[in-house]
């Protein structure tokens, strides 16, 4: 499978230490760093995840938000975030129009909204591929018409839900966190399947979570063409990233 995931990027940076005791300046732990990790984010995050299920992978996107997490090595408690740069730049159009989008089998849009995509973008693309999967932070409308799956946590979903129920006949796959994820296709009159979540995992860490469910979901639809297949190998993958520390890479020989 050849695939071309585009969207926001950024650096995602994990600084581990030790907080024994509080600042006497103010009601604060005092952090002694002791070591640190860093990865690709979001776009770049789904795109390292798809090449670890096999895809033959492209990637468009803008990496200069760094998202610096302060995150005490015992509990594994985030203490802070710093965001730099949480504006990114907006593709260049004629680096999206001179794509030749019939040599994929599917786009990946990881649009965080951020700056890289806007919804004429996302529209373009929509209409000149059959295959167009979406995770956006954007209020949905008339722009995602021609998406062929919509994938959203559930928050969002409820943000956006009047369009999604009543509007959009393509694919719409909504993450419910630990019960798993729903999905619904108005074209066959398939409304809120429910794929759940069989065992329970420990919760370390969710950063990351949604870009693997997202790359999962891509890959099994790729490999099986059948959504509920897509959604279950998405539940496990997703499942077993949020017991590890920080964003990872998927290791399948992990996944039952």
């Amino acid at each position: 499978m050849k695939v071309l995931v585009i969207g926001d990027g950024c650096k995602d940076v994990f600084q581990y230490g030790k907080c024994e005791r509080l600042s006497p300046e103010a009601p604060v732990p005092v952090f002694k760093p002791t070591k640190d990790k860093s990865n690709g984010g979001m776009a770049m995050n789904v795109y390292a995840n798809l090449v670890a299920f096999g895809a033959d992978c492209d990637i468009l996107t803008d990496s200069g938000i760094t998202k610096t997490r302060y995150v005490d090595e015992t509990s594994n408690q985030m203490l802070l975030r710093v965001d730099e740069n949480d504006e990114l730049n907006g593709i260049n159009s004629d680096v999206l129009y001179s794509i030749d989008l019939s040599q994929y089998d599917a786009i990946v849009i990881s649009d965080y909204d951020k700056g890289y995509l806007d919804t004429e973008d996302i529209e373009y693309l929509a209409k000149n591929h059959r295959r167009v999967f979406m995770d956006t932070k954007k209020k949905i409308s008339t722009w995602a018409d021609k998406v062929f799956c919509i994938k959203i946590n559930n928050k969002e979903y409820l943000r956006n839900k009047h369009w999604l129920d009543y509007m959009f006949y393509n694919f719409v796959v909504v993450t419910l966190g630990d019960k798993g994820a729903k999905y619904s296709y108005l074209k066959t009159n398939t409304k809120d399947q429910v794929v759940s979540i069989t065992e329970d995992h420990p919760v370390r860490d969710l950063t990351g979570a949604g870009d693997t469910f997202m790359a999962a979901l891509v890959a099994k639809y790729l490999e099986k063409n059948n959504i509920e297949e897509a959604i279950d190998f998405a539940n496990k993958c997703s499942s077993w990233a949020v017991t590890q520390k920080g964003v990872v890479v998927v290791d399948l020989a992990k996944i039952k």
